[in-house]
């Protein structure tokens, strides 16, 4: 057992990290770790944060998962260590200098004080800039992990005094047997799951579990073969932002009652009473916040569906060009053969730029419906 077990298909990162967090020549007190949707970055900065956390289990360390602060840290609750995993559009400022104020303080208990920040794209700039001292002189037992999809996504002056590690998407296999090892799901549910996931460790646990999730994908991926004219395009951009919108609030909903609750107890106002104006603006904070996540969720519900469109036109285009590679979709074969003889190579390739179109315009806060529109029009069959 070790703390790298669920850091699939990543030998070299691993081998990286590991020797960093076992001699001190190889380590640094600032990183950033890189890779696209589903390499698994968080998992990654969770196991090296616990590795340097690590005090040895028979005389292993460099996370033998199996002492108390290699358990602990993997868990969430070793007093040492500090996540950052927004579920809202940005970190905001505030939480950046709460983070400086606990980087600035000695260990409690362990080797380090790990900072993992897993969203550092999700910094404005002015929010990045406070972050830089902190990462360019930090404490002497003060280590900084930061996530990001790519390096390009971080600011240069950040990424410049950082160390990079660079992940890979894992095989498909690989996922499928971290999820048999882990989760005791069938093999062959499993490897289902990790291709349509497209290796997206927790998304492909979630496919695998959830039969609603699988019915879900299925519902958009059939989007691409119902849409022969504008008036179709129109409507199934309409149930695609309902669904997301949908989730989101079902995904939301209970989090948002039980912190009002709590909000409201800490204020100490009762069910059924009128609250004083002057805690009115905590009670329109909490809110604005929740809201502000809900869009998040929404946007990235409706990324995944677009992801999931690029899956199925991608299949397409293997099947169009005769390429020997393994279908992401198999098991909707029938689908992707129907549109592979209704279409050109050509035709496929503008279809997922007008995908790749929605999920820019997305990012950019253009109102969804009209992005998704402009998207599923483009999906029609043409002449």
């Amino acid at each position: 057992m070790s703390v790298w077990d669920d850091v699939v298909g990543q030998p070299d990162a691993v081998a990286l990290l590991r020797r960093a967090a076992t001699h001190p020549a190889a380590m640094t007190h600032a990183w950033l770790l890189t890779g696209p949707p589903g390499s698994g970055r968080s998992v990654a900065a969770r196991a090296f944060a616990a590795a340097l956390q690590c005090t040895g289990s028979d005389g292993e360390t460099g996370g033998c998962g199996r002492c108390h602060a290699c358990t602990t840290t993997l868990a969430g609750t070793h007093p040492d260590l500090t996540v950052v995993a927004t579920d809202k559009v940005v970190i905001t400022i505030d939480e950046v200098r709460d983070l400086i104020m606990t980087a600035a303080r000695t260990p409690s208990s362990g080797r380090f004080r790990v900072i993992v920040v897993e969203d550092a794209d999700r910094m404005a700039e002015r929010t990045t800039n406070v972050l830089l001292k902190a990462i360019e002189e930090p404490p002497p037992h003060t280590v900084w992990v930061l996530c990001a999809p790519s390096a390009q996504d971080v600011l240069p002056t950040i990424r410049s005094r950082c160390r990079g590690v660079v992940l890979r998407v894992p095989p498909a296999r690989d996922v499928a047997d971290l999820l048999v090892r882990r989760d005791g799901i069938d093999p062959d549910v499993a490897l289902v799951a990790a291709r349509a996931a497209q290796s997206h460790v927790g998304l492909a646990r979630r496919l695998a579990r959830d039969s609603d999730a699988r019915e879900r994908r299925d519902a958009v991926l059939e989007v691409a073969r119902r849409i022969r004219g504008v008036g179709d395009a129109v409507l199934a951009a309409g149930e695609l932002v309902d669904v997301a919108k949908a989730e989101a609030v079902a995904a939301t909903a209970e989090r948002d009652a039980v912190e009002k609750a709590e909000l409201l107890r800490a204020l100490g106002v009762q069910d059924g009473d009128t609250l004083p104006p002057r805690l009115r603006s905590q009670l329109r904070q909490l809110e604005d916040d929740q809201k502000r996540r809900a869009t998040r969720r929404q946007r990235d519900v409706l990324d995944r569906s677009m992801v999931d469109l690029l899956s199925l036109y991608r299949d397409v285009l293997v099947v169009q060009l005769g390429a020997t590679v393994d279908l992401v979709n198999a098991e909707h074969d029938g689908t992707v053969r129907a549109l592979a003889a209704d279409s050109t190579p050509e035709q496929m390739i503008r279809r997922m730029d007008a995908i790749g179109t929605a999920r820019e315009r997305l990012e950019g806060n253009v109102a969804p419906l009209l992005a998704l529109e402009a998207m599923t029009v483009a999906l029609r069959p043409q002449g």
